[in-house]
């Protein structure tokens, strides 16, 4: 059977290096020139874990790259080109994978071929800064998008902080002036004010009904229209309110 492209969902496929080896700005354009040319040049290659899900052998920066295509574009990026390792093409497979996907230096005749099993000092020594310069700008990428998540839950909570303060403000009572208390307040109020200073419930009651007939206008109105109402009871009046007594 010639080997051929299959075209299997991105979904089913996983990979055993983590995408943070990757530099999520190439992933993406990647991804979007995936999704532009509607498939990928470089297909994966894959081996089946089972009857409906691959795991990747070779092409891990490709899988990863199809996966951002489809989180950007979930119809056009389904489906991704692979070539499938199969039982009877299993040793030539990972042979040309030897030989045409793993990176070469050029070596002269009088160098002696290097080993398979032999990873040549420049090439791993290259693959290891790219990791690693991959992953610094991963994790640069983090720290800036957990900077702007911080401030954004410092900026909340600050305005949390801040409506609960409104709120409590809102629950401590107002201090009331003596004469608006005296035109305001229910007979029941006034009394529980008045009757801890002494005053006789009777003058209190012709309080009540004499505002009936206008506001007080001042203190010198509120005892020049309540008999039995005199400056001096006035004046513990208002020296109880300017006290926090009443």
């Amino acid at each position: 059977m010639l080997l051929s492209v299959s075209f299997v969902p991105v979904k089913q496929i996983t990979s055993s290096l983590p995408r943070s080896n990757f530099s999520e700005n190439e992933l993406n354009r990647v991804a979007e020139l995936i999704l532009k040319g509607e498939g990928i040049i470089n297909p994966l290659i894959l081996r089946s874990t089972s009857l409906e899900s691959y795991e990747v052998v070779d092409g891990h920066f490709e899988y990863y790259a199809a996966a951002k295509a489809r989180e950007i574009d979930l119809r056009k990026g389904e489906m991704i080109g692979a070539f499938i390792i199969e039982p009877n093409n299993q040793e030539s497979i990972e042979q040309q994978i030897k030989l045409l996907r793993m990176p070469k230096t050029a070596t002269s005749s009088n160098v002696s071929p290097v080993s398979d099993s032999i990873e040549p000092p420049l090439i791993n020594t290259e693959s290891r800064f790219i990791n690693t310069e991959s992953r610094m700008t991963n994790l640069e990428s983090r720290f800036e998008n957990r900077t702007i998540e911080l401030q954004r839950e410092f900026r909340l909570e600050i305005k949390n902080i801040n409506d609960r303060l409104k709120e409590i403000e809102n629950r401590i009572p107002k201090a009331m002036e003596p004469l608006e208390a005296l035109n305001t307040l229910s007979l029941s109020e006034l009394t529980s004010k008045l009757r801890r200073v002494g005053i006789n419930i009777k003058i209190i009651e012709k309080i009540i009904s004499e505002r009936d007939n206008g506001k007080f206008k001042s203190f010198s109105n509120v005892v020049d229209r309540i008999k039995g109402l005199g400056d001096k009871t006035m004046l513990k009046i208002i020296d109880s309110f300017a006290e926090g007594t009443v």
